[in-house]
């Protein structure tokens, strides 16, 4: 018996995919299908449409295709640059889980993956989670950094998984859509879930007193139900978030203000590095643009993924 569904996990060999009737299927996948050319880890991902088949005998199914994909996003190792990951397909959206104290998140991490997002035309926002542990300084970083990714055009929202602040608001945002949250491990994904969807129950730990690192609960990609309509796909904790399949002269059109100005400059293939009468150093020299988000773009162009500084 053949059927569509879609994958809700991921374990690498074995698949749970959700059937039409709402059920769930194990599913082993079709040997050929790995061979497809497909130069990823993983060529099934959480989020992908399936066309599954049915073993009563066995009692479970087998992927015999992937449907046509909406989207995908992808990160890549920064140790193992040749090796790739497809974090999810067919996504509504994509929310970064951001901390400003334990763990810290650095704004090059947020940068990376927000131009990950424009690169594979997926919205993205930021939420800024354990407002609870705010002092004033953290108050006033936190507005600096909303204040700057709003007016670029990025949804910012800041949470307590503990208190709730902030919940309603970003409940509302996730409303009948397939929402990617991603993080570093300790900044509070499953934690957010669970207080979105209580009977979930998801595993949670907490930060790491000695190294202020999270310590990693969500083992493999899943895709949660909400009952308020939607999904979202938890992702386990990555350290990292390395770029791939990026020529350098597109990563300015990744930044959208960057993007704003391209057609300014008075060369096409200006890299708004060293060319003369850059429409985008004009804007910096101007604070139109924040140096901050400059200095990680050259960064990204250099290839250096070392922590920046929030």
């Amino acid at each position: 018996m053949q059927m569509e569904g879609l994958v809700t996990k991921s374990t690498g060999s074995w698949y749970l995919v959700r059937l039409p009737d709402g059920t769930h299927l194990s599913c082993t996948l079709r040997g050929n299908l790995r061979l497809r050319g497909i130069k990823t880890t993983n060529p099934v991902a959480v989020g992908d449409r399936v066309e599954v088949e049915y073993s009563s005998d066995r009692g479970v199914g087998v992927i015999r295709d992937i449907l046509k994909r909406h989207n995908y996003i992808i990160r890549k190792s920064t140790k193992l640059s040749k090796i790739s990951h497809i974090i999810a397909a067919n996504i509504d959206q994509a929310f970064l889980i951001a901390t400003l104290a334990q763990p810290r998140t650095s704004t090059g991490f947020i940068d990376r993956f927000l131009v990950t997002a424009e690169a594979y035309h997926i919205p993205a926002g930021l939420i800024f989670n354990k407002q609870d542990l705010y002092d004033k300084e953290l108050q006033q970083r936190h507005d600096e950094l909303v204040a700057l990714y709003s007016h670029i055009g990025y949804a910012c929202f800041g949470t307590s998984a503990l208190t709730g602040e902030g919940i309603r608001s970003l409940a509302y945002a996730l409303q009948h859509k397939t929402t990617l949250f991603s993080g570093h491990s300790g900044v509070g994904k499953s934690e957010i879930i669970n207080v979105l969807e209580p009977g979930l129950k998801l595993r949670t730990a907490e930060v790491s007193s000695y190294h202020l690192k999270g310590v990693h609960t969500t083992t493999f990609a899943e895709l949660f139900e909400l009952s308020s309509g939607g999904f979202i796909i938890d992702t386990p904790g990555i350290r990292e978030f390395g770029l791939i399949d990026f020529k350098k002269e597109e990563v300015a059109e990744r930044f959208p203000e960057m993007r704003a100005l391209m057609h300014q400059c008075q060369f096409h293939n200006c890299t708004h590095v060293h060319e003369p009468r850059c429409a985008v150093k004009k804007a910096l020299e101007e604070g139109t643009i924040d140096a901050g988000r400059y200095r990680n773009y050259l960064r990204i162009l250099q290839g250096d993924w070392d922590e920046m500084i929030i």
